[in-house]
Order: structure tokens, then C-alpha cells, then sequence
């Protein structure tokens, strides 16, 4: 089975062929429109899916040497996201299964997540363990089986990597900040300065608005040339703080779920640290960790056909042409809800 498929859900515009579970080609541009405001403009990012959706579609189609009318079936996010987005890749999907008389079907955006790792590692032991942290969502899930999940934990406020943004655009970083923050962070001294490790109680859930918020008084009653001296020690010690929350909860995920394998997936999955403490903690379970590689961390549409791909295998049906769901709790498709 040949499939296309399109990611569109933020600011990546996203196209894919995937043949049998095999990814043939991938082409991601993310938008550059809205570096000047420090995070994603809804109306920018739909006008810019526009004008890049035929492009990385003819991309991967050329780099594949494949021609549209050998698709089978046409996939495309149909939420969570920003409707606006969401709504240019899931009808330029449509209309081109339309066109060829072939099948669409719809795909959660974060469902796709949890199996972004198996494009790289192959089929994953279940049940594992997924930290699904990115820009927009903080969750951990475990995954039994396709259309099997139990999310154990949410955040309660910012997603982690709305908070390493955040923080970022405190110091002055371009947005988005988290490769720039790993980076400067690795310099610094994270134990120079004492941030609170939020959370820290016998639930699964994150929070990372408080951090954020010390973060930001302290760097209040700083110099401009405190900040700048010291930018990679405020980095380090906030990411430390950060980092401590997450593996206190996947530990405590680890001990209630009996998971036989560790999973994070998402934008987050890409910081540096993050792979290595959690690579530690798995080790330390004797289970073993699973990161997707580095282009298939941020949102991508290899991940979208690969679950297009899962699903059809395992005959899960499609819901047919209904709207975007702009939010769509994960959790709803545990209990039936397996249509957009």
C-alpha cells in the first residue's frame, strides 16, 4: 500500500510516502513568518500552508519517483492544531484522493506521535511508555496496542516546550528557542541558580508555569550584563529544574504502568539532555528507551502516513469527510472515538 500523507497541524508544512509501513520520502519546511512575534501567528501559519503544500508535495513525489495516480490512500491531520492550518492540508489531501478517485482518511496528530519511534527502531515491545512533550501538549501514555492508550498524566498549564520558548524569549533567544536553550544550556551551570521542581507530589501530571515565572523574577532583578554573563547558568539551572519534573513523573509512571519500554516522542524528544537522563532512568528499570530520529521529533508527515499506515493494517476504520477538530483529547480515541 502507497500512501501520501500531509502534517499541517501548526507550522510545518509536511508531505510523505510511505509504501507498507517503509518511508520512501519526506519533506518538512517549517515557517520562518513568525519569527519576529516569539511564537506561531494562527492566520501566518495558514496563509504559509498555502503557499508551501504543492511544493513539498511535488518534493517527495519527485525524490520518490513516484507519480500522485500511484497513491492508494491520501492521509492528513485532522486536529489537534490550529484550525486554520489543519484545514489547508486536510482539503488538499481530499481534494486530490477526490481527483484521483482514490481514499482519504484522517489522522490524530498525536496519535502519531506515540509511534513516531518505530520509523527508526521497528516494532516497539508493548505496552511501553510515551513522554509525548512538545510546544503544544505534555502528556504521558501507555501504549498497549494500536487504539489502546491510557494517558496517565497531562500538563496542567504550559506544555514543556511552550516553557523552554518562553524562557528562551526572556533571554533574548529567536523563537522557537528549545534547540538554541539545549544548546546554550550544555554550557552553563545548571546548579548556579535554585529553581523550583514543580509538581513534585504522587500524581502524573506536569506543571511548568511556575518555573517559568522564577525564571522570569529572577532575571528581573538582573543587570542587562548579569543576563548576558550569565544566560547559560539561568538556562542550565532552568532546564534542570524542568528535566527533574519530567523523570519524577516517568518514574512514577514506570512504577504504577509496568511498562516494558521507555518512548519519548514530540519536539522536546530532541533536546540533548532529555536523551540522556532518560536513557539513565530506563536503564536503571532494565527496560530499554526509544527516541524517534532527531527530523521525526517535530511534527512531520513520515509519522502521519506511518499511523495511516498502522491503522489500515489493523482495519480500523475511517470516520469519512468530517470537519477539523482544532482539540481533540487523545483520550477519546480509547473509547471509541476513532474519526475526526
Amino acid at each position: 500500500m502507497l500512501i501520501l500523507s500531509i502534517e499541517s497541524s501548526c507550522d510545518e508544512s509536511s508531505a510523505a510516502l510511505i509504501e507498507n509501513g517503509r518511508l520512501l520520502a519526506v519533506e518538512t519546511r517549517t515557517q520562518t513568518v513568525h519569527q519576529p512575534y516569539g511564537g506561531v501567528v494562527p492566520e501566518l501559519a495558514g496563509r504559509s500552508h498555502l503557499e508551501l503544500m504543492d511544493a513539498v508535495v511535488q518534493t517527495v513525489a519527485r525524490q520518490a519517483g513516484t507519480a500522485l495516480t500511484d497513491v492508494d490512500l491520501f492521509a492528513a491531520t485532522a486536529g489537534p492544531g490550529l484550525v486554520g492550518s489543519l484545514l489547508v492540508g486536510i482539503s488538499y489531501a481530499r481534494g486530490l484522493a477526490t481527483a484521483l478517485e482514490k481514499r482519504f482518511r484522517a489522522v490524530h496528530h498525536l496519535e502519531a506521535h506515540l509511534w513516531s519511534a518505530e520509523l527508526s527502531a521497528g516494532e516497539l515491545p508493548p505496552p511501553f511508555l510515551v513522554l509525548l512533550a512538545s510546544g503544544g501538549h505534555t502528556l504521558l501514555v501507555l501504549v498497549s496496542g494500536v487504539r489502546n492508550y491510557h494517558v496517565l498524566g497531562s500538563t496542567r498549564d504550559d506544555a514543556l516546550g511552550e516553557a523552554y520558548d518562553k524562557v528562551g524569549k526572556l533571554l533574548g533567544l529567536p523563537f522557537p528557542a528549545g534547540a538554541e536553550v539545549d544548546r546554550l544550556a550544555a554550557e552553563g551551570d545548571g546548579t548556579r541558580f535554585a529553581f523550583p521542581v514543580s509538581m513534585n507530589d504522587a500524581s502524573a501530571d506536569f506543571s511548568f508555569s511556575g518555573l517559568k515565572t522564577a525564571v522570569a523574577y529572577r532575571v528581573r532583578r538582573m543587570s542587562n550584563r548579569e543576563i548576558r554573563e550569565q544566560t547559560s547558568d539561568l538556562l542550565a539551572s532552568f532546564q534542570a529544574a524542568a528535566l527533574a519534573s519530567v523523570l519524577l513523573k516517568v518514574e512514577l509512571a514506570m512504577r504504577v504502568s509496568g511498562a516494558r519500554a521507555v518512548v519519548a516522542a514530540g519536539g522536546v524528544a530532541a533536546n540533548s539532555q532529555l536523551r540522556l537522563r532518560l536513557g539513565n532512568l530506563a536503564a536503571e528499570w532494565g527496560v530499554p528507551c526509544f527516541f524517534p530520529q532527531l527530523q521525526f521529533c517535530g511534527d512531520n508527515a513520515a509519522m502521519i502516513g506511518y499511523l495511516a499506515w498502522k491503522l489500515e493494517t489493523a482495519g480500523i476504520r475511517d470516520g469519512g469527510p468530517q470537519p477539523v477538530r482544532p482539540r481533540w483529547p487523545l483520550e477519546l480515541l480509547g473509547a471509541g472515538d476513532a474519526t475526526p
